[in-house]
């Protein structure tokens, strides 16, 4: 069995491939990681050892066509099969132009094109601190608050299915999950990780040991 993580550049900022270098040498060998290719997505061919679906993407950015029928048709089977995923960033927008998609994936970053017209998400961009939520969730126990100096704060999502607030940060425009867990109508467990922007956020030893708690518990 194998862990597929698809990311894009982030306009230039690489965070998929940079919390993929920085994460424990035991699970980084069990990750295919592509990253401005979405030629094996569209195959279908993942699908056969897929244990676990890592995304860090933004559908129809950074110079790249959002993901086709042949790629919409894999994922979704993938789901039906009650695959479980890891949303890093914004990707809970991966897929944004699929209607299904749009449903049920907890918080949604939703585009300024949005299908469905509701009004864009926003992310103020300055330091902030990420603190563990009170929850009896099983990574509760595991995560670990930390601080970023200068990172996008994803704020405005909105809220498309139940979640459970992992962790969550205050500022001064008001208090915001940062991480949570919903599950999908097929009963797989999507956990999105929202912090990871510019490159300094993405090597923090803290940010990278809570992802790879949540890929352990994923798996």
């Amino acid at each position: 069995m194998a862990v597929y993580f698809f990311a894009d550049d982030h306009f230039g900022n690489h965070p998929g491939k940079n919390i993929f270098k920085h994460l424990p040498p035991e699970l980084r060998e069990r990750i295919t990681f592509v990253e401005n290719d979405f030629s094996l997505l569209e195959s279908g061919k993942w699908l056969e050892d897929c244990e676990l679906l890592i995304l860090n993407i933004i559908g129809d950015t950074c110079n790249l066509p959002h993901a086709g029928k042949n790629a919409e048709k894999a994922l979704k089977q993938w789901c039906e099969q009650g695959g479980n995923a890891l949303l890093l960033h914004g990707s809970s927008a991966a897929f944004w132009q699929w209607d299904w998609w749009r449903q049920i994936v907890g918080l949604r970053w939703v585009r300024p094109n949005d299908p469905d017209n509701v009004a864009k998400s926003t992310h103020p961009k300055k330091p902030f601190s990420l603190r563990v939520c009170k929850s009896r969730h099983p990574l509760s126990s595991k995560l670990v608050p930390f601080e970023l100096d200068t990172d996008e704060i994803y704020i405005e999502l909105e809220q498309v299915s139940p979640i459970m607030t992992l962790m969550d940060t205050f500022i001064e425009e008001g208090v915001y999950p940062q991480c949570f867990e919903t599950v999908t109508p097929w009963n797989g467990k999507f956990v999105s990780f929202l912090p990871g922007h510019f490159t300094h956020a993405t090597g923090n030893e803290q940010l990278i040991a809570n992802i790879a708690e949540i890929i352990k518990y994923l798996l």
